[in-house]
């Protein structure tokens, strides 16, 4: 449904490209989780898909199509739900949703059946005569979702849609995202909370400093990953534990514990055996294959960005 070619771009004055050479696809009936820290080109990527910053170079195609050209025959076709709120505050939940339907064209009856169907998605039928500012945050979300729905894109671009909202309303959000995409969207979701993506992401893209840095399906990302033993050990042990799992594996220190980082299954029974020889009680311990923000943390690195 999309594919991205070579897509570099530089801001004016910049020193390096805020992409540098991007490419990937994103398919019809698919949720891709966009991941990457600050500064890594999300944004200005989601710009662009947007129709807000032109091509300096690479391309960008909708269905074979030059994404210039998608728009401007159906500049609704894609759509995005911002991290920020975007509609008029001091109107309506029904006056916001018909004001966005009239400028993208919509009239009569087929606006009255677009807002209506938006509301029963976003279910927000009743809070329709309610003005926007006096929405909650899970519900303001909710309203920004209906409008991106008016107009039944078939690209549709979540950026952060869940910062600051509740667990009923974040549960509610990724549901309706992956219904979405059930019913032949192509969504592109970027967060920051890596859960999120594992959760409802059907490939993935990691993108830093302008780059492509991984990209494939979860399970193909996190195949390659080490076996994970996270173990705290009675009496706050930590010295004794790490020798006694030396051999089995590079471990990391941590508050909770050691983190034993093994290339195979089988080591596990060992590990355990070593620590049970050494005299240590355990306290916690949990097994498991690496997730997602373990391998985001090993690819970006853990250097805090701006």
């Amino acid at each position: 449904m999309l594919a991205i070619r070579d897509l570099s771009f530089r801001y004016p004055g910049a020193e390096t490209p805020a992409l540098d050479g991007v490419s990937f696809d994103a398919v019809r009936g698919e949720v891709l989780g966009l991941l990457g820290p600050n500064g890594a080109g999300k944004t200005t990527l989601i710009a662009h898909l947007a129709g807000l910053l032109p091509i300096q170079g690479g391309s960008i195609t909708v269905a074979g199509q030059p994404l210039a050209a998608a728009r401007a025959a159906q500049p609704t076709r894609i759509a995005v739900a911002p991290q920020e709120y975007a509609f008029y505050a001091t109107l309506s939940v029904t006056e916001n949703l018909d004001c966005f339907a009239g400028v993208g064209g919509l009239t009569g009856n087929k606006k009255r059946e677009r807002i209506a169907a938006s509301l029963a998605v976003a279910q927000l039928e009743h809070y329709r005569d309610v003005r926007a500012e006096q929405l909650s945050g899970g519900l303001k979300r909710r309203l920004n979702l209906a409008i991106a729905l008016l107009h039944q894109p078939e690209v549709l671009l979540f950026d952060e849609p869940t910062v600051g909202v509740d667990p009923q309303s974040r549960a509610f959000l990724l549901d309706a995202v992956q219904q979405l995409a059930d019913d032949g969207c192509t969504v592109i979701y970027t967060s920051h909370y890596m859960e999120e993506v594992e959760a409802i992401a059907d490939r993935v893209v990691i993108l830093d400093h302008g780059k492509v840095l991984k990209s494939g399906t979860l399970h193909e990302l996190l195949a390659d990953g080490s076996m994970q033993l996270n173990i705290a050990a009675e009496g706050g042990e930590e010295d004794r534990l790490v020798a006694a799992l030396g051999a089995f594996g590079t471990i990391t220190r941590h508050a909770q514990g050691v983190q034993l980082a093994m290339a195979t299954q089988p080591a596990l029974l060992a590990a355990l055996a070593a620590v049970q020889a050494a005299g240590l009680t355990i306290r916690y311990a949990k097994f498991g294959s690496a997730n997602l923000e373990q391998l985001f943390m090993a690819l970006t690195h853990r250097s805090l960005r701006d």
